[in-house]
C-alpha cells in the first residue's frame, strides 16, 4: 500500500472489475503516456496526472470515479484530492500490477504494465 492510500477508499481489482462491468462506475488512469502505450483497462479513460487538475471538468460527478496508476501512489493523490472536492473517488488497490496479478485482462491483446 502507498503512503497516499486510504484503505477506506480503495478497491480490490475484482470488484472495480465488477463495477467496470456494469457501467456503475468510470476508471481514469493517471499513468505517463508510454505506461498507457504499453497496457491499460479497457473502458478506462486516460488523463495524465500533471493533466488532471485542467480535466477536472471532464469527469461526471454523478458516478463513481476510480483512479489507477501502477502500483496505487499516484492514484492515491488523485483520489484524495477529488474526494476532497467533492467526488465519490477510489484508488485501484495495488494498481495495475495487482490487477494483471488477479489475472485480469489489460489492452491491447498482449498488453503489460509498463515500468515507472
Amino acid at each position: 500500500m502507498s503512503a497516499f492510500a486510504d484503505p477506506e477508499h480503495e478497491l480490490e481489482p475484482g470488484r472495480v472489475a465488477e463495477l467496470l462491468a456494469e457501467g456503475s462506475i468510470q476508471i481514469i488512469d493517471v499513468r505517463e503516456g508510454y505506461e498507457r502505450e504499453a497496457g491499460y483497462i479497457a473502458g478506462s479513460r486516460h488523463i495524465e496526472l500533471e493533466r488532471l487538475a485542467s480535466e477536472t471538468q471532464t469527469i461526471d460527478r454523478d458516478r463513481p470515479v476510480v483512479f489507477q496508476c501502477r502500483l496505487g501512489a499516484r492514484a492515491g493523490m488523485a483520489t484524495q484530492a477529488f474526494r476532497a472536492a467533492g467526488y465519490e473517488a477510489f484508488n485501484l488497490r495495488g494498481g495495475l500490477l495487482a490487477w494483471a496479478k488477479a489475472g485480469l485482462p489489460l489492452e491491447p491483446e498482449g498488453g503489460v504494465v509498463a515500468d515507472h
